[in-house]
């Protein structure tokens, strides 16, 4: 029986290979982790593989449209396996800590522009920045 993974990959034309599936799998389990922790990650199931390998799998994924690289001003870039639906992100300005923010009720809204400038628009990116519940519980220190 063919697993969700193998299926995409299939579907973008991409070979199934035992490093792309540990990166979606790696990504569908943790989003919004930065290649160092993808590495980490898909190293805890396959120890052998090359920071390289991790690299051109990240690329070719992106590519194909079946993960999303994001990065907010400041950060690292950032990888998800949401995909396809035009969703926002709210990052922590202490911690970094990333979340999904679905686009405003209706079909897609956002894309609406105030002004388009002649562009054919087809996605949005809108960050929204403040402080976890975590780092807000916090006390101060002085």
């Amino acid at each position: 029986m063919m697993s969700d993974f193998e299926a995409r990959l299939r579907a973008v034309s991409l070979r199934v290979t035992r490093p792309r599936l540990a990166v979606l799998a790696a990504l569908r389990d943790h989003p919004h982790v930065d290649t160092e922790t993808v590495i980490a990650l898909v190293r805890a199931d396959l120890p052998t593989v090359s920071h390289q390998a991790v690299y051109d799998v990240l690329r070719a994924l992106t590519e194909a449209g079946l993960i999303r690289r994001i990065q907010p001003a400041g950060a690292l870039a950032r990888y998800e396996t949401r995909v396809g639906d035009n969703h926002h992100h709210v990052v922590c300005r202490s911690c970094g800590a990333i979340a999904d923010v679905d686009c405003a009720v209706g079909h897609a809204p956002c894309l609406s522009a105030s002004r388009d400038h002649g562009f054919v628009i087809d996605e949005a990116e809108v960050v929204y920045w403040g402080v976890c519940p975590g780092c807000a519980a916090e006390p101060v220190q002085r």
